[in-house]
């Protein structure tokens, strides 16, 4: 997965854009300056630069070396500093209570994986952090936004609530939304949307 990860990122331009996803965008009132912000899966940093745009003092992990790469020419463009750092989040040191919020937009783990990694995320919130997160649903299947082309990456609403067993879910919604990140998630997209405290 990491050669496809690489070989997309070293396309020309951005794949997904060099916008903020709009949910994240959208919850800019969750967010202060000086914020500590883990921006996971955030492939070539557009998410990551638009937080450090917000005054947040953000950290970028992916595992394309060629995301890390574009993630700092992207914030250098910018003029915002990010922390882009390459790891496999799967076999990385999670930090711990270190975040006010944890950012997770369109990050799809295998199942064998996915419920530790969501605890991951939980367990890197402070007391009182939120996660910010955006993901295809099986729905998304009958669509040609982009998007794991098969139905156990995908993720449904009861399958996160049980993942962050321990958080507190303060919004969830699932819908179709018009997609325009790039030319990688283009069109209508069936996704969920979560905000989710560490108590």
């Amino acid at each position: 997965m990491k050669d496809f990860w690489n070989q997309r990122y070293a396309e020309q331009g951005y794949a997904y854009g060099d916008k903020p996803n709009a949910f994240l965008a959208a919850q800019k009132d969750q967010l202060q300056p000086g914020m500590r912000v883990l921006a996971v899966g955030d492939g070539e940093g557009r998410n990551g630069v638009w937080l450090a745009q917000q005054k947040c003092q953000v950290t970028c992990v992916d595992y394309s070396e060629q995301g890390v790469r574009k993630t700092k020419a992207l914030a250098a463009a910018n003029g915002v500093r990010v922390d882009a750092q390459c790891h496999d989040l799967t076999e990385w040191q999670w930090p711990q209570g270190e975040f006010d919020r944890v950012v997770s937009i369109f990050l799809h783990f295998p199942p064998n994986v996915r419920a530790a990694m969501h605890q991951a995320m939980l367990k890197a919130l402070k007391p009182g952090g939120v996660i910010i997160l955006e993901a295809f649903t099986p729905e998304q299947l009958n669509y040609k936004s982009g998007g794991p082309p098969v139905v156990e990456m995908l993720y449904t609403p009861e399958m996160l609530a049980e993942d962050f067993a321990g958080g507190e879910i303060l919004f969830q919604e699932q819908c179709v939304t018009f997609l325009e990140e790039g030319v990688y998630h283009h069109g209508d997209g069936a996704v969920v949307r979560m905000l989710i405290r560490r108590p």
